[in-house]
């Protein structure tokens, strides 16, 4: 530990930023965003505006028909790939058994149920290889923008996307979303893989046609690799979970469906009616895109936060220091060993620490232990089963009504309005597990 970061000791980094401290010492820990701001002094800055996730969704609803066709599990919603809002009251309950009130209501966000790959990766990585397939379509006169999109699942198109090669470096569930949706479509599709990615996974991807590639070493790692591997030839794609933009558009534009299923429950979200969002976090996009998406639809009314593991602090690493991707956990000595696997990421996107710079309210850790023990109480209390990442957002209500989090509703003048208040815990993942790996998740907690 006395080898220098960035030109600096250890000790230096601590005295700088005294909260190093704690995340070294791998404790839960609440980090308001000294940055944060209203919406509109920063509206301006915003590099990603509504033209563009309203250009993302309707992208999506062009192959909507491709997407029914190709999964039956989606006739039913034609095609749209989109997950249930649900109130969790008996959840909320129990968590106020242990924990003391949560003011307001509490609510589950089930992309942990999202058809095709069962998590909230289903919307980046999906719509980045939908964006590939239409880009290839459109210039090799394949198919034109009023063209039914189902057509596409003719084996000659099939044939014309086999020449092609989709790459990414995953924990797992990026990786599932890709090759699910890749192969289907043609694509021949290389998952590089981090020694995190669960065994299931790994099983499931290879069952699809997908080529697996293991390392070592951790998720920062896989997409050097896979990016080096992927730049060798011209007919290669990489996804890049890092820094891409149509990755977070894809997320952004869950915002928008968010938006319908509050209205259709007749959920209020002004002034009045503050909603707070919990959101997991790995590299960063999934939730960045989402937290993003809200900000521009309900601007101060919405607060953001992201959960992540005590062992991968790398969002909250790079936003605190203001230092981004330039650090990494391991650069701490924080180990990055984390059961939440699509969570257990060193370095995280400063791509979307800088987007969301002004516009996160905060970040949390959560320790490992915990997620296990929201996982049985939620499949006790509401039969729902996730997996140990997609629990993360269970802390959010309770650092909320924590000292620290008083802190935050007295500065935004909220305190008066928390009865009124939504929270809703990003569920990201959980319905592809397999039974016997969910028995021993739920034994452990």
């Amino acid at each position: 530990m006395d080898r220098l970061i960035l030109g600096h000791a250890i000790e230096e980094w601590i005295d700088k930023y005294p909260l190093l401290d704690t995340m070294i010492k791998l404790e839960e820990m609440l980090w308001l965003n000294p940055k944060y701001s209203s919406y509109k002094s920063v509206e301006n800055k915003l590099s990603i505006g509504e033209d563009d996730i309203e250009a993302a969704e309707e992208r999506l609803n062009r192959f909507a028909p491709l997407i029914a066709k190709l999964f039956p599990e989606t006739e039913k919603s034609r095609g749209i790939i989109e997950s249930p809002l649900v109130q969790i009251s008996k959840m909320r309950y129990e968590l106020i058994k242990l924990y003391g009130d949560i003011r307001g209501k509490l609510m589950l966000k089930k992309d942990s149920h999202l058809p095709i790959s069962g998590s909230i990766k289903a919307r980046g990585g999906i719509y980045e290889v939908l964006k590939h397939t239409e880009d290839l379509a459109l210039e090799n006169g394949l198919i034109s923008l009023e063209d039914d999109y189902s057509k596409l699942a003719d084996d000659k198109y099939k044939e014309f996307f086999s020449q092609y090669t989709i790459q990414v470096g995953s924990t797992g569930n990026l990786g599932l979303s890709i090759g699910m949706m890749g192969t289907q479509i043609g694509f021949k599709v290389i998952v590089h893989v981090s020694s995190d990615a669960m065994e299931w996974k790994k099983d499931l991807l290879r069952s699809k046609g997908v080529t697996v590639i293991e390392y070592e070493s951790d998720y920062n790692k896989a997409v050097e690799e896979g990016r080096k591997l992927s730049d060798r030839s011209e007919k290669s794609y990489f996804v890049d979970d890092e820094n891409s933009k149509s990755l977070f558009l894809g997320y952004s534009v869950a915002a928008k469906r968010l938006k319908k299923q509050l209205d259709e429950m007749n959920i209020k979200v002004d002034e009045e009616h503050p909603l707070f969002v919990y959101l997991p976090c790995g590299v960063g996009g999934g939730p960045g895109g989402i937290a993003y998406g809200l900000k521009l639809i309900y601007k101060d009314y919405v607060h953001c936060f992201f959960a992540e593991p005590t062992h991968s602090p790398c969002m909250l690493l790079g936003m605190y220091t203001e230092k981004h991707d330039k650090v990494c956990v391991q650069d701490f000595g924080i180990d990055n060993k984390t059961m939440a696997d699509g969570l257990a990421v060193g370095r995280a996107s400063g791509f979307v620490g800088k987007t969301l710079e002004d516009l996160l309210s905060g970040i949390y850790t959560i320790d490992d232990k915990r997620l296990y023990k929201y996982l049985k109480i939620l499949a006790d209390t509401e039969s729902i089963y996730l997996e140990p990442s997609a629990c993360a957002g269970f802390l959010g209500p309770i650092f909320i009504n924590s000292e620290q989090g008083q802190k935050y509703l007295e500065e935004h003048n909220l305190q008066n309005k928390m009865q009124n208040s939504t929270h809703i815990v990003w569920a990201t993942g959980g319905s592809l597990v397999p039974k016997d790996v969910m028995g021993d998740y739920y034994n452990l907690g």
